[in-house]
């Protein structure tokens, strides 16, 4: 898969829309996160292993996510990943000091990511400096790219707006980050830009007028009228000669492309109308849709059993009484299912019981599991899998309440027995949280168990706070997922270190630009 293909279904990159050189296309990646989208694109190599992008520099405001965009910048410098390293993220050693070790490394991962804050003066004095010196350097063989952060468009983000008490959408700055975005696109003039952002984002409106149709006309008039070309990837959009694509063609929905999450994320393609008039139809970017689904047991399946964690006097035999309380009090609240049901709930139960010991002594960090499940997709695999780790990084579980612990195998062996992830009405009412709101329609997916046979559902910022929304399909294990399920599902490549604590590191939708994009940049 690809952020475009041929109409025949061959891979077509996006530097085959600009000339080629003897350098990398030049990338500017704003509000990078921890650098998905940037590390997809730097992936790419030509057939003598030449790479084919080079990002000259990234920005990101968020002290953790940029800590981890510039280690990864830093690891980008080497021919390969150093010894160090993997010493380092397995746990052998303390973190090195990479820039005494790499001095000249390190000053150029310093200067390409950036910690700034897009729309201030300092930001704006920098980057006009290194924009005008990139397009010295490179000319045209640039590429634009990133997502304006995507809070004041959410979903979710506009009902806990609604609720703030004169709240007024027109004096929310985030609503207009993507005018930074638009400003580079103007300064910079790439051959090609990528933004992506939040399927809200083509129903949010300010004022009465619709967002998506302004971010439409400014992007299309950067640099000048009609300046660019917007494409939609979707492969269900055909574009007719002189026809603009609708705002919903814009839409890509990553678990048909191959990615095994639940991500409909608006992606927009705009090449520049000197290079997009004279665009055979065979170079139009488009993807192209996988016939079966990636799901979490195809990437998850093969990783470490691991038992949850309390969040209070943890260890092994205060878990085992915890689980135990947990079987007792499921099993006792069965009454309101049929008698088949209840038989397979039992059923699901009893094999908890039997596992609890070994899971037990199993611990909370998992050993071994490197290897990618046989079913998994070539690609995929070889994108995530790095044959050097020993285990895997951050792959180790968080403390639950014993409360939620009864709720986490519920709803794991609701999954199992009724092929979906139970509603609020479903739970029993003995495991019900104490939330006012519980039944009011707003809490339905409190708890949401993922699947092993299907994509996850998105990976959301909601993991920081309590896993509830990423509950593992094994009712054995009783807990949500941990930092390195999380990112695989991502499409993060297992050698992927995220800085930070565990709230920033639990914080993939937080961080702007998803590795689900980044795999679909380079494969």
């Amino acid at each position: 898969m690809c952020v475009a293909t041929w109409d025949d279904g061959r891979c077509c990159h996006l530097r085959n829309l600009i000339p080629p050189m003897t350098r990398p296309v030049a990338i500017v990646d704003l509000f990078s996160g921890p650098g998905g989208l940037g590390e997809g694109f730097s992936a790419v190599r030509d057939a003598d292993g030449n790479r084919q992008y080079q990002i000259a520099v990234s920005i990101e405001k968020e002290a953790s996510a940029h800590r981890t965009l510039r280690l990864r910048a830093f690891l980008r410098q080497l021919p390969s990943f150093p010894q160090e390293y993997y010493d380092w993220i397995a746990g052998r050693i303390d973190q090195p000091d990479w820039p005494h070790l790499y001095p000249v490394e390190w000053q150029a991962a310093e200067s390409e990511a950036l910690c700034l804050e897009l729309g201030t003066p300092q930001a704006a004095k920098l980057l006009d400096a290194r924009i005008t010196a990139i397009k010295a350097e490179h000319g045209g063989q640039t590429l634009l790219i990133g997502g304006p952060p995507c809070q004041a468009y959410s979903l979710v983000g506009r009902a806990r707006n609604a609720g703030k008490t004169n709240y007024k959408a027109e004096l929310d700055h985030r609503n207009f980050l993507y005018d930074e975005y638009v400003q580079v696109l103007t300064a910079l003039s790439p051959a090609v830009f990528v933004m992506e952002n939040v399927k809200g984002m083509l129903s949010a409106a300010v004022s009465g007028n619709a967002i998506f149709q302004q971010v439409m006309d400014d992007l299309r008039a950067a640099g000048g009228p009609d300046n660019y070309k917007l494409f939609a990837l979707s492969a269900n959009s055909p574009q007719l000669p002189g026809s603009y694509p609708r705002p919903q063609d814009f839409i890509v929905r990553a678990e048909e492309h191959g990615v095994p999450q639940a991500r409909h994320r608006v992606i927009i393609v705009g090449v520049r109308r000197d290079a997009a008039d004279n665009l055979p139809q065979r170079l139009t970017p488009k993807l192209t849709r996988r016939s079966d689904p990636v799901t979490v047991e195809m990437v998850l399946g093969t990783m470490p059993r691991m038992r949850s964690g309390l969040s209070k006097a943890d260890d092994v035999n205060a878990w085992i009484a915890a689980v135990s309380s947990a079987l007792r009090l499921v099993e006792a609240s069965l009454s309101g299912m049929s008698a088949a049901q209840r038989s397979a709930f039992r059923l699901e139960l009893r094999w908890v019981k039997q596992e609890l010991e070994a899971l037990a002594s199993h611990g909370r960090t998992g050993v071994g599991g490197i290897a990618l499940p046989n079913d998994c997709p070539s690609d995929l695999a070889s994108w995530l899998h790095d044959p050097r780790l020993t285990r895997l990084p951050q792959n180790d579980t968080r403390g639950h309440m014993p409360s939620d612990l009864a709720r986490y195998l519920f709803a794991a062996c609701y999954g199992r027995v009724f092929g979906a992830s139970p509603k609020a009405s479903d739970f029993p009412a003995v495991l019900a949280p104490a939330h006012n709101n519980w039944h009011s329609g707003k809490f339905n997916d409190r708890f949401r168990v993922q699947l092993a046979d299907r994509p996850s559902s998105t990976v959301t910022s909601h993991i920081s706070k309590d896993g509830h929304y990423l509950i593992h399909p094994d009712p054995s294990q009783c807990r949500s997922l941990t930092v390195r399920e999380a990112a695989r599902l991502q499409t993060f490549p297992d050698n992927y270190s995220f800085l930070g604590n565990r709230i920033s590191r639990n914080r993939p939708c937080n961080l702007q630009v998803q590795g689900s994009v980044g795999f679909q940049a380079a494969a």
